[in-house]
């Protein structure tokens, strides 16, 4: 049986970084997740800065996995839209408990990831399927 195709672990990364930035923690009673960026983001101006880093490196790790140009554009879209929005007082620290931009960058990987993996992770699930079924009748 083919073997179901993994991952990169570069997008296994990303994923935990936009997990830890942007979700990490759920806020009891409201239901709102926040992460480091939330925290980082405080800070005014720096917090920010840093987490602009941050988020590149997500976006370095799209480039690692052969992500194409256009999306990550679309994912530097999402950093610069978070960014600006930082600047505001109070309106960006409200903006980073519900605009998710690594979360958002991270479902451009999976989903590119996906449509160039489809193929096998569909052939794969048939296959698995079909050796349920002739255990099922043994």
């Amino acid at each position: 049986m083919n073997q179901t195709p993994q991952a990169p672990k570069a997008l296994l990364r990303a994923q935990k970084l936009a997990n830890l930035t942007d979700s990490k923690v759920r806020i009891p009673f409201v239901g709102v997740r926040l992460g480091l960026d939330f925290l980082i983001g405080l800070i005014p101006v720096i917090g920010d800065v840093i987490m602009v880093g941050v988020s590149l490196s997500i976006v370095a790790m799209a480039k690692s996995i052969e992500v194409p140009r256009a999306l990550r554009l679309a994912m530097l879209k999402n950093i610069g839209i978070d960014f600006l929005l930082g600047l505001i007082p109070f309106v960006g620290d409200v903006v980073d408990l519900f605009y998710k931009s690594n979360q958002k960058n991270v479902r451009i990987m999976e989903k590119w990831w996906v449509s160039q993996n489809h193929q096998k992770i569909q052939s794969n699930s048939q296959q698995a399927v079909q050796d349920w079924e002739k255990s099922q009748d043994s």
